[in-house]
């Protein structure tokens, strides 16, 4: 393809077509991957004879790829640009879905959802670093928030469809359809998205040098672990463990769990908007972001409080606050960047996504293990450790909190 202008192209149509929609599409898909163990975890549990700990393994091979791809990545998007890592991860992401759909062995699946979590591990920091590329940066709340929504559709189509395509196939099934819009998608990006002009030769040493000097910066460090483990949790739960407390807890069956996870990806939506909507004003105010942040995290564990209060049945609604509430957590990205130069934007963000993955790979074993510990033998017990775990988190994320309100002596710069 011949390079054009780093730019967006003339025509907002045109623009939007190409320079948007194929990012939109693939965190759409990106979503629908993480979350779709969610609604065919039982399915899992009976065909494969997988137990809590195991389906807990399983499903955070996706985060464990995400998380060891993510400073890889950073150098990829600035050497080559987000048209061409990205469409070519999501053909490793299709390759990915056929190799879920065709495993035999729990091994097999683990191998598999790594590959689709390579696959998918740019379209977020892909569609972050698109935006950039080619927007006026007037728009790029707007236009990071409107891509965090495709997301939530992403989870929405995760649950009620796949509800219902597996009562009329299985889960390989819907692993071998997911493929194939994949692939397009991913086809349709190296096709229609502009090239940019010049690469950034961005070196690994580089790379690291000012990741080191974030890792370092008490302004990090403040927000970090609140929004970190935060994040990691709130993936955790809605990437699988949401749709089992459904089951397991409340009582619900599979269409009555995929109903509600429905129900959570549509409150998503509204909220991804509306909470970049809010911080972006509130930083126009003079508020710090930190203290916008903190705003943010006290709504997430309120929820979490009151659900820890009634986990039983009837409390499905504190589950959709939960989902709405959860999206905060995102914000921080956005909150972060504006204390670092323009030029640490890309590596601020990875830097933070990098610990989202790891924290959200060791809670999705951890949750299993718990799980499988309490109950043991008695199935009986798996409501007490579905509660033990989600306490052990609230309590993490409790701590945390305290360490985003501590007081800071004001420094100047």
């Amino acid at each position: 393809m011949t390079d054009v202008p780093a730019s967006a192209p003339a025509g907002a149509t045109r623009a939007i077509l190409t320079c948007f929609v194929p990012f939109a599409a693939a965190y759409f898909i990106g979503f629908v991957f993480r979350t779709i163990n969610a609604i065919i975890g039982a399915d899992l549990v009976a065909d494969m004879g997988l137990d809590a700990a195991g389906l807990g393994l399983l499903t955070s091979g996706y985060f464990f790829a995400f998380a060891v791809f993510q400073l890889p990545l950073g150098i990829l998007l600035d050497r080559f640009g987000p048209r061409r890592v990205e469409g070519t991860l999501l053909l490793v992401a299709a390759i990915g879905a056929l190799l879920f759909a065709s495993a035999s062995s729990i091994a097999g699946l683990t191998a598999a959802r790594v590959v689709i979590g390579i696959g998918v591990s740019g379209c977020l920091m892909g569609a972050i670093k698109a935006n950039v590329q080619f927007w006026p940066r007037e728009r790029l709340p707007l236009l990071t928030g409107t891509i965090m929504a495709s997301g939530g559709l992403g989870a929405l189509a995760a649950a009620l469809p796949v509800e219902w395509l597996l009562r009329v196939s299985d889960w390989r099934t819907v692993f071998l359809v997911l493929a194939v819009p994949t692939a397009a998608v991913a086809l349709l990006m190296l096709w229609i998205v502009p090239e940019k002009t010049q690469a950034e030769r961005t070196t690994l040493r580089d790379l690291l040098r000012g990741l080191g000097q974030i890792y370092r910066s008490p302004v990090f460090w403040r927000i970090a672990p609140s929004a970190f483990i935060g994040q990691a949790v709130f993936m955790t739960y809605h990437s699988l463990w949401a749709g089992l407390w459904m089951r397991d807890v409340i009582g619900l069956d599979r269409v009555g769990a995929a109903a509600q996870l429905s129900l959570f990806a549509i409150a998503m939506i509204p909220a991804y908007l509306g909470g970049g909507a809010l911080a972006e004003r509130l930083l126009r105010h003079g508020f710090a972001p930190h203290r916008i942040f903190v705003v943010f995290v006290a709504a997430y564990l309120a929820v979490q409080a009151a659900i820890a209060l009634a986990p039983g049945p009837g409390s499905e609604l504190l589950w959709l606050a939960y989902s709405m509430t959860g999206t905060g957590m995102v914000i921080s990205f956005s909150l972060l960047t504006p204390s670092f130069p323009p030029t640490y934007a890309g590596r601020v963000n990875t830097a933070l996504n990098l610990m989202v993955f790891v924290a959200a790979f060791s809670m999705q074993v951890g949750i299993g293990v718990v799980i499988s510990f309490v109950a043991g033998p008695d199935p009986s017990l798996t409501p007490l450790g579905h509660r033990a775990s989600f306490l052990g988190l609230l309590a993490v994320q409790a701590a945390c909190f305290l360490w985003l309100l501590w007081p800071r002596p004001t420094q100047p710069g």
